[in-house]
């Protein structure tokens, strides 16, 4: 052990971020294992690594007391005055033990240590990173594709996308970059687990905060968003600002800023909707692309019944329910779609009844 370890250690701290008093305490610690087993199995042994030349010592650390009755752990106080004048009973004296060959064994320990010591510090280092990014976004680059699981690698770290993570329809090839939104990071045996998504609201929230400067200073709030992703995703939002568009500013010039958000999303269709606190004002704009003629509140459960023209009917349900569906969950409130023509008959039927012209059972 020599000035060369010192060096070492310090070229390793600095390249890696370790902690260099961490790295060099742990040494010690090693060391102190490897005179055990090598030459006893005292408990009262203490290993010391000079921080500035390397040189390596053991010492024998003894109780001073009057009368010893264990010499491994104890010393007489004369003896002890003999090695450090001025020493008094129940102090602990360290006396030099150090081996002739410890430094070989000691060499060999240190580097078995330096190096998993950098394993571990490095993945203390990767966990730190991306527990502080749970709910952002990070850029991957796809490293290998199973049957189910997708592996991203992040920069020194490997990212899981699951199954219900992936978006439908979406292809993962080798070495196509992504960006993915980070749900979860935990420490494993074998180093930080980080799972992202590309399904999560969250990641649409984050590429419009990336793309619309006025989100980032406050200027426009997100309210809500409700997707499915790889299909269609709408997003509430609003501003106290009078002269500030959320809407526009979040579509942009000629579309450019919500295209690019599009693009990152395959193609998934983004309506973009100004947030209100009238429930009328909401839920109509919610609907979009439809048109909506009326929407009848109920405060009291959080329904409404929204009459829109007969050709926008299918048009406000979407395909298969889609786009009632996600007006419902952007605002939160319980929607039944009605055209013109189905609420004129209904309307029709309950005069009828209220005059006594229809059954009742």
């Amino acid at each position: 052990m020599s000035s060369e370890l010192i060096a070492a250690v310090d070229d390793i701290c600095r390249d890696k971020g370790i902690d260099r008093e961490i790295l060099l305490e742990a040494i010690e610690a090693a060391l102190v294992s490897a005179y055990k087993k090598n030459f006893g199995s005292a408990p009262n042994v203490k290993v010391t690594l000079d921080r500035k030349n390397g040189l390596v010592q053991v010492f024998s650390q003894k109780k001073v007391v009057e009368e010893v009755k264990d010499d491994l752990l104890e010393i007489e106080l004369s003896e002890a005055e003999r090695l450090s004048p001025g020493i008094q009973t129940e102090d602990i004296l360290d006396i030099e033990v150090t081996p002739a060959d410890f430094g070989r064994i000691a060499a060999q320990n240190a580097k078995q240590l330096v190096v998993q010591r950098i394993r571990e510090a490095e993945r203390d280092l990767i966990y730190e990173k991306y527990i502080e990014r749970v709910n952002e976004i990070v850029t991957g680059l796809v490293q290998r594709v199973e049957p189910r699981n997708v592996f991203f690698d992040l920069d020194k770290a490997e990212a899981i996308l699951p199954p219900g993570e992936q978006m439908p329809g979406e292809k993962y090839k080798l070495n196509d970059r992504y960006k993915v939104y980070v749900t979860e990071v935990k420490k494993t045996t074998k180093g930080p687990q980080i799972i992202v998504s590309r399904t999560h609201p969250g990641l649409v929230k984050r590429l419009f905060e990336f793309e619309v400067p006025e989100i980032i200073r406050g200027e426009v709030i997100i309210k809500n968003i409700s997707r499915e992703a790889g299909s269609r995703t709408k997003i509430s939002v609003y501003s106290d600002e009078k002269e500030i568009d959320p809407v526009g500013s979040c579509v942009g010039h000629r579309g450019t800023r919500v295209q690019r958000i599009v693009e990152e999303l395959r193609g998934e269709k983004i309506d973009i909707i100004k947030w209100s606190d009238d429930p009328v004002d909401y839920i109509s704009s919610a609907l979009s692309p439809a048109r909506v003629l009326t929407v009848l509140p109920n405060l009291d459960d959080k329904s409404a019944v929204v009459i829109v023209p007969d050709n926008q009917l299918s048009l406000a349900i979407g395909k298969e329910g889609q786009n009632a569906r996600l007006a419902a969950k952007l605002t939160g409130w319980k929607i039944d779609i009605k055209s013109q023509t189905q609420m004129q008959l209904i309307n029709s039927s309950i005069s009828d009844i209220e005059q006594g012209d229809g059954d009742i059972y």
